[in-house]
């Protein structure tokens, strides 16, 4: 039995032990397991990582970053983002590979229209980073957008200025995420109009807070489901490339 599974912090509503499990019932694979694997610190991944039994495994927040010293190489595409979201044994090596960015891109693809350039990245933590390569890839400017700026990150109190000057606008961060439904990134949402795509990578509530109100003012909206499915579906293919 290949066992694969999800380290993170706190995964009680989690979406990938579920997707796999009946991904794997649907499609009548009966050689692999997929499990929950909470870490209080990453620093338990030791054990993980030299079980003879676990094949491969997805990587949550905190730990998209803080992975990488307990590998022993990235894939290209990881060292550029310099963060991973699936871990893929190889022989008796761990290789760090990122999938959201792929992710990101099939799932933006029916909605992106020409028009839309610029875009505003809320967060800077590990997903935030896989979310820019994509949009370095597309070829579309952005700007990261920070509780904390440093560097050319920007303060949200900038956003009250920058936000009719972009196309997209596509939040990273927790806020927002069941249960604390009612919250939000600080931004203005009158500023939201019908020329945006706003993309919320949050799925649980399917319509965010920030969501609804911009689908109230006109713009077209995606939360993170189906990008959470294309990742998944591309870190199987990378899980099975090893065998």
């Amino acid at each position: 039995m290949r066992k694969f599974g999800l380290i993170g912090k706190s995964l009680g509503h989690s979406f990938s032990p579920s997707y796999f499990s009946t991904k794997f019932e649907k499609e009548g694979i009966t050689d692999a397991s997929y499990s929950p694997f909470p870490l209080a610190d990453i620093s338990e991944i030791d054990v993980l990582l030299q079980s003879p039994e676990i094949c491969g495994l997805n990587v949550t927040i905190p730990y998209k970053e803080a992975v990488i010293p307990y590998l022993y190489g990235l894939s290209h595409e990881a060292e550029k983002i310099g963060a991973v979201n699936t871990l893929a044994k190889v022989g008796n090596d761990w290789i760090g590979h990122n999938t959201d960015h792929v992710g990101f891109v099939r799932s933006i693809a029916p909605f992106l229209e020409p028009s839309d350039q610029k875009a505003l990245i809320l967060g800077t933590g590990g997903a935030s980073k896989a979310i820019a390569y994509a949009l370095d890839q597309k070829g579309i400017i952005y700007k990261h957008v920070s509780r904390t700026p440093t560097g050319d990150e920007l303060p949200y109190e900038a956003l009250s200025s920058i936000v009719p000057h972009v196309d997209m606008i596509i939040n990273t961060t927790p806020l927002g995420t069941f249960p604390a439904i009612t919250e939000h990134p600080p931004i203005d949402f009158h500023l939201l109009s019908e020329k945006h795509f706003v993309i919320d990578l949050i799925y649980n509530p399917t319509e965010t807070a920030l969501l609804k109100a911009a689908k109230l003012n006109g713009a077209r909206i995606l939360n993170g489901l189906s990008m959470l499915h294309e990742q998944a579906e591309e870190s199987w293919r990378i899980w099975n490339e090893q065998v």
